[in-house]
């Protein structure tokens, strides 16, 4: 059994149509989630935003639907957050529509630290990728890179953070147990023990129609500055710049080819006025940290030494190696590794599905 108005909190949360603006209205009028769940129908009716349909779900909610779900969070070790709690994080309390229960599993202390939020196109070019290993891995070394878990720009935002022994936050459209897209399956459990996941989805909630939308609110919210690196010009990338300008966010972007569609929103972005991101410095400064770089006036296209990550087996350094001088063909480093055909590919897989490397048309593999 856990905390009254909490297991109260989580079962007003799962019913269906009561969001956090509604449930925040019903805090509000009865001044306890306990006394919600123990209002009358004629009460809740009367109240403004609640429809007949709400009030009857809302009767029919009970705490043991909040117990089961502490039950789960207790299961895989996370846990329920509620404005009220120290740990809640304090700059989400003045966004718009701030969560009324916040999921976290992982580093919980994260969410109180400097953070920038890095976010860009899922289609992303090798100039985006590499982007935002420079950036994403410099900015990790003063701070904690916030992203959405997403496929492209946000999976190696994560993946660069962690790859220098950083710290980053995923912030998730669905809930815990529940892994999108499944590909970031390696991903989703780096980052449960070397960073921190936060929903406002309970577990086992798949991803819908505007979840995704909703949780670029809490991207740009738990950061002090948006970076936005790569993004067409309708994309969640510049819904998150948008939602960090109403927020009160620095906004950043690394500007790219005129003739790339990935950097048509990035370049209207410093158009209206976004800080244009040439290197970290220009990142940090905006949150009020040093960069710790001898010139901070360094490009973004200096070549930096590329490191790898730290837990990689053996055959997947020697294919990183290979592939740290240029593309090769799957044949030169079967040959290369000697050894079989399978455990190249699986490797080349594993490193594929952690962002490190990309396959381009015909069994061509290379450093992302």
């Amino acid at each position: 059994m856990g905390d009254p108005e909490v297991v109260a909190t989580l079962a007003l949360a799962l019913v269906p149509g009561i969001g956090s603006h509604r449930l925040r209205l019903l805090l509000g009028a009865f001044g306890s989630a306990e006394a919600v769940l123990q209002a009358p129908h004629a009460r809740l009716v009367a109240l403004h935003g609640i429809s007949r349909a709400a009030a009857t779900a809302i009767r029919a909610a009970a705490p043991r639907d909040g117990e089961r779900v502490l039950a789960q969070l207790a299961e895989i070790g996370a846990r329920a957050l509620l404005p009220a709690d120290p740990d809640y994080p304090a700059q989400l309390v003045d966004i718009h529509d701030p969560p009324a229960v916040l999921y976290a599993w992982g580093d919980v202390s994260l969410l109180a630290r400097p953070a920038v939020a890095i976010v860009g196109s899922r289609n992303h070019t090798a100039y985006g990728a590499e982007a935002v290993r420079l950036l994403a891995g410099a900015v990790a070394r003063r701070a904690v890179v916030v992203s959405g878990m997403a496929r492209g720009i946000d999976a190696l935002a994560h993946t660069a953070a962690l790859d220098v022994g950083g710290k980053s936050v995923g912030v998730l459209g669905n809930g815990f147990g529940v892994i999108y897209p499944a590909a970031n399956g390696a991903l989703y459990a780096r980052m449960i023990e070397h960073g921190c996941l936060v929903t406002e989805h309970p577990p086992g909630e798949r991803p819908h129609a505007g979840s995704f939308s909703r949780r670029n609110r809490l991207i740009s919210g738990l950061a002090r500055a948006v970076l936005v690196i790569e993004a067409a010009a309708q994309s969640g990338a510049i819904v998150t710049a948008d939602a960090g300008l109403e927020q009160n966010r620095p906004i950043l972007a690394v500007p790219g080819p005129i003739t790339s569609p990935t950097s048509v929103g990035c370049n209207k972005l410093i158009q209206q006025g976004a800080k244009a991101a040439l290197c970290a410095a220009d990142i940090l400064e905006e949150i009020g940290l040093p960069s710790g770089l001898n010139d901070t006036a360094v490009a973004l296209a200096t070549p930096a030494p590329r490191v790898p990550p730290p837990d990689l087996s053996g055959l997947q350094l020697t294919l990183w190696h290979r592939l740290t001088a240029e593309p090769q063909h799957v044949d030169a480093l079967v040959a290369a590794a000697r050894t079989g055909a399978a455990d190249v590919l699986g490797a080349l897989t594993e490193l594929e599905l952690r962002g490190l490397v990309r396959q381009t048309p015909g069994m061509v593999f290379g450093l992302s």
